[in-house]
């Protein structure tokens, strides 16, 4: 680690401990202790810089005996002290590096974020059947996924198209690491291949647009009775099927952003109206956070992508057996291991390139207040 880098860590963690501070007296103060959602979401924060707190009095020490060591080395007459105090720093250096990298990997890290449970919404293009046939193949691609890992998924809402595809489908997908596995799924996915229905042999490319929304909890999202509008309505079922003539089908709309949610996969209108509740409330909280985001500026933003569903971030190339992930250069993936739920080594590359950009984005965000 050079000293400039070494430098700006040292004035983050500063930064931290000032934070802490501040913190500790606004949580003492009648103002907060008053407000109890203020309360919780300035002690969460607090909570998650504790860690941070302890290694950086740690690295504070180790610069100051690297300084001392370093001195000693300049100073020292003695070949043999000299020589002594020259592998001091040199063992300090790299304790310094390894004390860095743990820092920078609790910086990266989100253990309450990464494990969070997650809506996962697919929607098929406008290219007609070939779309909502993907659209199935990425269903099933991820049902691989949960199975791989252990995690349960239910269907919260769907519509089908009249050939075995689907239009739309949400799921809601429970386990440990689903958000930190699932996130980089989100925006445009593009298929190149050769419909069943072509004679011509010729390859058609559709797409397919993928959302993956964190569950929230009440108190990071409060939904105002006021902004929304609840209307009920007779479910339907494929091909005609699992019809349901009461109207227990549930449509949310909510004015501030004006995001609309439907559910009628249940039968009883209270669950189809707990689960619609729980979609609006994800989409208004990545509404939210989306907002926040486009406040960083863009040069902050590694091959990641910006996060909007409108990128292009993968396409499966039938012809050639092959997946690529747009976010990840120089590599493609097998293209049967992708749709069996093997996605492990993709995501790892995406994990590496989110982290750096993680680390730079809070750093900044620190050091610019």
């Amino acid at each position: 680690m050079d000293t400039r880098s070494s430098d700006r860590l040292a004035l983050f963690l500063d930064r931290i401990q000032q934070r802490q501070q501040e913190l500790t007296g606004l949580l003492s103060s009648p103002e907060v202790t008053g407000n109890p959602r203020q309360y919780r979401q300035l002690s969460r924060e607090l909570h998650s810089l504790r860690p941070l707190l302890g290694r950086g009095e740690e690295y504070h020490r180790i610069l100051r005996e690297i300084h001392e060591s370093e001195e000693l080395a300049q100073l020292e007459t003695d070949a043999d002290m000299k020589e002594m105090a020259r592998e001091e720093v040199e063992r300090l250096d790299r304790e310094r590096d390894a004390l860095a990298e743990e820092i920078r990997g609790l910086l990266a890290g989100d253990p309450e974020g990464d494990n969070r449970n997650v809506f996962l919404e697919i929607r098929a293009g406008a290219g007609g059947d070939e779309d909502s046939l993907f659209a199935a193949d990425l269903l099933r691609m991820y049902g691989r996924v949960a199975e791989r890992r252990g995690w349960k998924s239910e269907v919260i809402s769907a519509t089908y198209s009249g050939i075995g595809g689907i239009k739309e489908i949400i799921l809601y997908v429970r386990g440990p690491g689903a958000f930190r596995q699932l996130q980089f799924e989100s925006g445009v996915h593009r298929v190149q291949r050769v419909p069943a229905t072509e004679a011509s042999g010729r390859i058609h490319t559709s797409t397919i647009t993928v959302a993956v929304l964190p569950e929230v909890e009440d108190v990071e999202v409060e939904i105002n009775p006021k902004d929304i509008r609840i209307d009920t309505y007779s479910a339907s079922g494929p091909g005609g099927q699992h019809v349901n003539k009461t109207e227990s089908a549930i449509r949310i709309t909510h004015f501030p952003t004006g995001i609309v949610v439907t559910c009628q996969d249940e039968k009883s209108q209270h669950k189809n109206k707990d689960k619609a509740m729980k979609v609006l409330k994800a989409r208004v909280f990545e509404h939210e956070m989306q907002k926040q985001q486009d406040q960083i500026a863009s040069n902050r933003r590694s091959q990641v992508g910006t996060g909007e569903r409108s990128e292009k971030i993968r396409t499966y190339n039938f012809p050639q057996s092959r997946v690529t992930d747009h976010r990840v250069s120089g590599r493609n993936f097998n293209i049967e291991f992708i749709l069996d739920g093997d996605i492990e080594e993709l995501i790892a590359s995406l994990l590496q390139e989110h982290h750096q950009q993680r680390v730079d984005e809070v750093m900044a965000r620190v050091l610019d207040t």
